[in-house]
């Protein structure tokens, strides 16, 4: 994955706050011992934004999910062929560019009474925490980042990592409640420092994680979707408070999408995907995807079946995968949908129907769809049932969440939207990812022999 040079700069950054007014010869200048939190902020969200909401990890993800494919024939990631050595970038994303980078910046924001930034550094270890265990399960946490003095920490068990990340997002908002006048700026690539925004954000995390646990061991459906429901009444307000980083589009600045859908990866859109779209008449299908080059139809890639020419099938429109789009990470419609799904547990399918229908309506306008197209389409979905809300609300999520890794996290706990495993594939739908062989050579522990099919711990029936 090419590294934009937004990263460049903030690595610049990085390295000119050690330089001195003279010459020490027992001090590299470019290897400082301190720097200024913005120094790590913007190269951090780079990262979050470039290598985990884009990266290798997120397309495998797509593949499972049926949403993107690749144009090869069997076996390939699409039919479940993953080796641990395949994440070994991965894992370095999250630990050596995002989590150990982050605890650093939260430490000297503490020790400088920076609350703001001490906020954002958790608000965004929460959320690369989340992703690391919802993607591996149990993950070091606790012990790690201790340097030479701890080589090999324990993996922390998924519960107390869910519990830690709650904790985090709880410090984040009274770290922005003492109203502190120092504030990100532009080193804030996705606020701009508006701690308003981040506390929105924090919000609406936690309700995300506290939805994550509705099937889980020792947790009930009712209790983590009221704790949601109290969480996002501060959540996100509208599509303005989208968490989302927006590519200049230069050389070197491309959208991490553009790089996954390029003609050499033979990366394209599924035909579950693309099809789902068509047989629901859906308006946002051109606006979404691409037809084919070569044939002007809308077509996607039957995983595990025969290649094709690679201009016969579609690909994600600009608004995706252009070179300077933007990449969504938390947005107000999964906000909304989340409010849905939460307010059908407690309250009945009757009293989410507004809410989801609103949030289809905020992915929707973000589209630019006609006013006119999303009445009619919501009338064809038409009202949620005691029998069919959940999996309706999960539906549109899907595609609402397109390209994002949460829609993993949605079919895994409540099976929507429904797939099957495809042709020649090597096992059943997969449920994780494998740990990489870098940590298991390094860090050997019990939970590194986790098969593609095994559950996470909260991926209960």
């Amino acid at each position: 994955m090419k590294k934009i040079s937004l990263y460049t700069i903030g690595l610049i950054l990085l390295a000119s706050t050690g330089c001195k007014k003279y010459i020490d010869v027992n001090h590299d200048p470019n290897d400082p011992t301190d720097v200024q939190e913005a120094a790590i902020l913007a190269p951090v969200e780079v990262v979050l934004s470039t290598e985990i909401y884009g990266g290798n990890s997120a397309f495998i993800v797509q593949n499972f999910m049926q949403t993107a494919a690749i144009n090869q024939p069997p076996p390939q990631i699409g039919t479940y062929l993953e080796i641990n050595s395949d994440l070994d970038g991965d894992w370095s994303a999250y630990y050596a560019s995002a989590l150990i980078n982050l605890k650093i910046m939260n430490s000297k924001a503490e020790a400088d009474g920076k609350t703001n930034y001490a906020a954002v550094a958790k608000i965004l270890t929460a959320l690369t925490l989340g992703n690391a265990t919802d993607l591996w399960g149990d993950i070091p946490y606790s012990q790690a980042f201790k340097g030479t003095s701890n080589l090999t920490p324990v993996f922390d068990k998924q519960e107390v990592i869910y519990k830690d990340i709650q904790s985090l997002l709880d410090s984040a908002i009274v770290n922005i409640n003492a109203a502190s006048t120092i504030v990100p700026g532009s080193d804030d690539y996705f606020y701009s420092g508006d701690m308003t925004k981040w506390k929105k954000l924090a919000y609406t995390l936690k309700a995300r994680y506290y939805m994550h646990l509705t099937k889980a061991p020792g947790y009930t459906a009712a209790t983590q979707a009221q704790l949601a429901l109290t969480a996002l009444a501060n959540g996100l307000a509208s599509n303005d408070d989208d968490l989302q980083f927006a590519y200049p589009g230069a050389a070197g600045q491309e959208n991490p999408w553009f790089d996954n859908f390029n003609p050499v990866s033979t990366a394209i859109l599924a035909s579950h995907f693309v099809d789902t779209l068509v047989s629901r008449t859906d308006p946002r299908l051109s606006k979404m995807v691409a037809p084919a080059s070569s044939t002007g139809l809308y077509t996607g890639f039957q995983i595990g079946g025969n290649t094709g020419d690679l201009l016969s099938y579609s690909l994600p429109t600009a608004y995706y995968m252009g070179i300077g789009a933007t990449n969504y990470i938390v947005s107000y419609s999964e906000s909304l949908f989340l409010q849905a799904e939460a307010t059908s547990i407690v309250s009945g399918y009757a009293a989410a129907q507004p809410i989801y229908q609103n949030a289809i309506r905020a992915h929707m306008s973000k589209l630019s769809v006609a006013d006119a197209d999303i009445t009619t389409y919501l009338g064809k979905r038409g009202a949620l049932t005691a029998a069919n809300a959940v999996q309706r609300i999960i539906e549109e999520k899907y595609v609402a969440n397109f390209l994002n890794l949460e829609i993993f996290n949605d079919w895994r706990r409540t099976g929507y939207p429904t797939l099957v495993k495809v042709p020649n594939a090597l096992s059943d739908i997969p449920r994780r990812l494998l740990y990489p062989e870098v940590e298991i050579i390094s860090n050997p522990q019990p939970q590194e022999t986790a098969k593609l099919t095994d559950r996470v711990w909260w991926d209960a029936q």
